[in-house]
């Protein structure tokens, strides 16, 4: 049986296994008391999300990708998943996440279908899953930096890059600072575009601390930021604490400090409502139902970037178009960058 066969039987199976994963939640909460309790007293290790990371992993593997480390310099070390055998007939994309995890929890859905059609590239932004640094500059132009940096001790010199949420910002600057190596762009629901009342509005009509949501300490801040990404968030009812806070600690206790050192640099930056017009064609995808960026950022950036750039607005999904709408957005990229 061939690697693609594979893939798919493994794909199906994944998602036959996450839907009675779903289901089943409200019989482990029953159990959430006592395991919480367990988990607070350090009496037992986190068990269900290192199990579902593993199977990540597995999946990754039968897409044709393959783990990858790459020590920039003494103090800067990337995580990617790369193509087990590159074709140069085929266009070459990075894709790049957001907060909420590492690669393997943002993509799942978009990898198989992309790895048909492209010599993928999926990395660990710094403080995010294997990668990291010793660097003090949390900019994500030094994030873009790395990953052009890393790209090349691959031997890519020219790519389409596809950012969403914090991976957009990166996106966005590794095409205005490398328009050498960036061929196109896609931002996915990245509100680089807003002014200093618009910043202050949305903020204040969160009404918390957006760092601890963010990057979340606790099971009630995980649901709360659920809720604020996902159009249809009901499944996070059902998800028991215990589990929530096996998902922090494994995606973000590592990391955390470095994670909101990234965070505080981007509100503490002044905002912008004009940005440099990229040179590279731009796709810009939103959806209507968003209330982390809302939908009028995708209007203001798409006259930001002008005559060069095009905007696709999915209709009922929110901030998570990667997890809620995987087929739209995987279709949307690849008549962008294919011409399908």
């Amino acid at each position: 049986m061939d690697t693609k066969k594979l893939c798919y039987i493994f794909s199906f199976y994944l998602s036959k296994m996450l839907l009675l994963f779903r289901y089943f939640l409200h019989i482990l909460h029953t159990l959430q008391r006592y395991v919480s309790g367990l988990s607070k007293m350090n009496r037992i290790p986190p068990i269900v999300i290192p199990f579902i990371d593993k199977l990540l992993s597995m999946y990754f593997r039968l897409c044709d990708l393959s783990p990858c480390t790459i020590d920039l310099d003494d103090q800067t070390t990337l995580h990617f998943w790369t193509p087990n055998h590159r074709k140069f007939n085929k266009p070459t994309l990075v894709i790049i996440h957001g907060y909420g995890g590492a690669s393997k929890w943002q993509f799942y859905h978009q990898v198989r279908s992309l790895a048909v059609g492209f010599n993928l590239y999926v990395p660990d932004l710094l403080f995010f899953g294997k990668s990291w640094t010793a660097n003090s500059d949390r900019s994500d132009a030094f994030q873009a930096k790395c990953l052009v940096q890393g790209m090349k001790r691959l031997g890519v010199d020219r790519f389409t890059v596809y950012g969403i949420s914090y991976g957009g910002f990166v996106a966005y600057r590794m095409a205005e600072i490398h328009p050498q190596e960036v061929e196109k762009v896609v931002i996915v629901s990245s509100g680089i575009v807003y002014s200093e009342n618009q910043k202050e509005n949305y903020l204040g009509n969160i009404g918390r601390d957006i760092s601890g949501i963010l990057v979340p300490e606790s099971p009630q801040d995980l649901r709360l930021l659920v809720t604020l990404a996902f159009f249809d968030h009901r499944f996070i009812k059902w998800s028991p604490d215990f589990v929530l806070r096996e998902f922090i600690n494994v995606m973000h206790d590592t990391n955390r400090k470095g994670q909101i050192e990234l965070l505080d640099y981007l509100l503490k930056r002044d905002a912008n409502p004009n940005i440099p017009t990229l040179t590279q064609e731009t796709l810009i995808i939103w959806g209507d139902q968003d209330k982390v960026f809302p939908v009028e950022l995708a209007n203001q950036m798409h006259r930001s970037l002008g005559s060069k750039s095009r905007l696709a607005i999915i209709k009922n999904v929110g901030h998570a178009a990667n997890i809620e709408s995987p087929n739209q957005l995987n279709n949307l990229i690849n008549s962008f960058v294919l011409g399908d």
